[in-house]
């Protein structure tokens, strides 16, 4: 409230010296506007000016998630079909019991394994094709980053990878994927920033399974032994964000063993400043570790993912692992920024399935049953035997079957 203070003169002030009276009145307005009367006092002294507080940094995080491999058999598509009313495919019954578990993230990235189009009949194991109402149950559930190099880019030649492209760039303004690169110039990058923090994506495969880059087309996947073009997209991309990413499709399918070739890569890749290195192909877990690049930089490396929904048919193919994150940047008052990469952690999730691969969908792990277990198709597959595949395979510093 604002109050306003008068000093009465003139004859009020001569009849008080005549009366030898040391005080004066003063009016103080009090709200209505009716005048009150006061004895004023002394004035105090001026208060000490508060001193200046320091800056407080602003500090902003992002908690990331990162799954495997997304590998659409005949048998998810096909149940898909039977469940949609209008002609089209309702995959959401499938991931539905993921919903909750990803809600708790900032961002969720996932390796889109298969070609999503609907310029081809859709179509499983060899050469995959993979319908695009796929991606309407995959933004449901709360994905909004996806990699799209691996072995089975190639699948549908040049036409499937523009058919591939040009339902991506259909998806929402949220929506980033990577793995494409325009082959004259290699600079096509993706980018995204959530809660002030910047991602910059990259995405490699170490094959194709044998069949070369098409000729007819604009785009194609970068091969990890290409060192010069991965160097240069990371020197381009590095400068323009706080955390780069970069997928690696690699390793020996079925393997929960680290070969030396992802090893080295990782490590290079590492020297080369990248913050974090997602692994995916094998379709079973492998561990993840800590490593140290060149200029003394943190990097987090986790090699396999294993496999997300699938219809494979090796219990330890049923298992995969989620990758939980926080990036932490904080920004001093001078404007000096630093990002840190805050416990890492991998959670389990299993896919289900009955007998003949009916009713396929995939569960966390904090969900799934030893009831579950036992009505799984081909094989019974227990809590117990599903820590054991964990274990044997992931570092138990990073492992959580929460």
């Amino acid at each position: 409230m604002r109050r306003v203070t008068k000093v009465l003169a003139g004859c009020v002030a001569a009849l008080l010296a005549t009366a030898g009276l040391s005080w004066f009145l003063v009016w103080s307005a009090a709200p209505g506007g009716t005048p009150q009367s006061t004895a004023a006092v002394a004035p105090s002294a001026s208060p000490e000016t508060a001193p200046t507080p320091e800056p407080t940094p602003q500090i902003s995080t992002v908690r990331f998630s990162a799954t495997g491999d997304n590998l659409i058999h005949d048998g998810i598509f096909l149940q898909a079909r039977s469940r949609a009313s209008d002609g089209g495919y309702d995959f959401l019954p499938a991931y539905e019991p993921m919903r909750d578990f990803y809600a708790q993230f900032d961002v969720n990235w996932l390796n889109q394994e298969t070609l999503v189009n609907d310029a081809f009949e859709p179509s499983g194991y060899p050469l995959f094709s993979t319908p695009g109402d796929i991606t309407d149950a995959l933004y449901d559930i709360g994905f909004r980053v996806f990699s799209l190099s691996n072995n089975h880019s190639y699948d549908k030649g040049a036409e499937g990878i523009a058919s591939s492209l040009e339902h991506w760039a259909s998806m929402p303004e949220d929506v980033v994927s990577m793995g494409f690169y325009d082959l004259s110039t290699y600079d096509n990058y993706a980018f995204q920033t959530v809660n002030g923090i910047t991602f910059g994506y990259l995405s490699y495969t170490q094959y194709t399974n044998g069949i070369p880059t098409p000729t007819a087309s604009d785009y194609g996947v970068v091969y990890l032994d290409d060192r010069a073009t991965i160097e240069k997209q990371i020197a381009d991309v590095r400068p323009n964000c706080d955390v780069l990413v970069v997928s690696c499709h690699w390793g020996v399918e079925g393997s929960h063993t680290v070969d030396d070739f992802q090893k080295e890569t990782a490590q290079w890749l590492a020297d080369q400043g990248v913050d974090l290195i997602i692994g995916t192909h094998p379709h079973v877990t492998q561990t993840a570790q800590w490593l140290t690049g060149t200029g003394d930089n943190q990097t987090f490396v986790a090699y396999s993912l294993g496999n997300f929904l699938n219809a494979q048919s090796q219990p330890d193919m049923m298992v995969g692992a989620v990758l939980d994150v926080t990036f932490q940047k904080t920004t001093a008052a001078d404007g000096q920024v630093t990002v840190e990469i805050q416990d890492p952690k991998l959670h389990a999730v299993v896919t289900q399935y009955e007998a003949g691969y009916q009713n396929i969908r995939v569960y966390p792990y904090a969900d799934y049953t030893d009831e579950l277990g036992a009505a799984h198709g081909n094989f019974s597959l227990s809590r117990a035997q599903i820590e054991e595949i964990l274990r044997s395979s992931i570092d138990e510093t990073f492992l959580t079957l929460d």
